[in-house]
């Protein structure tokens, strides 16, 4: 039986984390290649650790903050989750979230969004988190619902796919936007 969200270790990635992140990602490939340019073919060993060194740097910087998702019990990768372009002079970042195939229907994704953002509220102090969606993204779209993100529409050609522009639809999430989607899940 699946363990459900409630046994998730969301914590920043240390560089002993690049094995199963690489295993995490390579076996997940077909699905997170939709969405995700980086999850390609060419994710490799390197890659992975290229990533957990840079997640290191931006975190050090308190640019970026990037974090595994993992099951608390057996250690094992469930997906990663982030804030990033960070705007200080307007307390805001963007997030992005993915998990494993392993992992989906469990609602890690949301458990997962819900800590970093409380992360970025508690710890950062951002007033607003941006979340942007290709359209057809059905599963990171409800995530943003689920997580309590307004949408507020279209932005044209808002992201880069494969070197092509890219609609995405934009969500934004707020302190008081989170409590009530925590309030109305049942105080989780």
């Amino acid at each position: 039986m699946p363990r459900d969200a409630c046994h998730l270790l969301v914590r920043p990635w240390r560089p002993d984390d690049a094995t199963h992140l690489h295993a995490a990602v390579r076996s997940s490939l077909p699905t997170l290649s939709q969405w995700l340019p980086w999850a390609s073919d060419a994710y490799d060993a390197d890659t992975a650790n290229d990533w957990i060194d840079h997640c290191t740097r931006m975190r050090a910087a308190d640019d970026e903050h990037h974090f595994g998702v993992f099951d608390a019990d057996t250690g094992a990768v469930l997906g990663g989750v982030g804030l990033n372009h960070r705007i200080r002079a307007y307390r805001s970042a963007h997030m992005g979230y993915w998990v494993a195939d392993a992992a989906r229907g469990r609602g890690v994704a949301v458990a997962a969004a819900r800590q970093a953002a409380d992360f970025g509220f508690d710890c950062l102090g951002l007033q607003r988190i941006s979340i942007l969606v290709q359209p057809d993204n059905r599963a990171s779209l409800r995530v943003a619902i689920k997580l309590g993100a307004v949408c507020e529409g279209i932005a044209r050609d808002a992201i880069v796919f494969d070197g092509s522009a890219c609609d995405a639809v934009v969500f934004s999430l707020l302190p008081r936007d989170l409590a009530a989607s925590r309030a109305d899940a049942g105080g989780d």
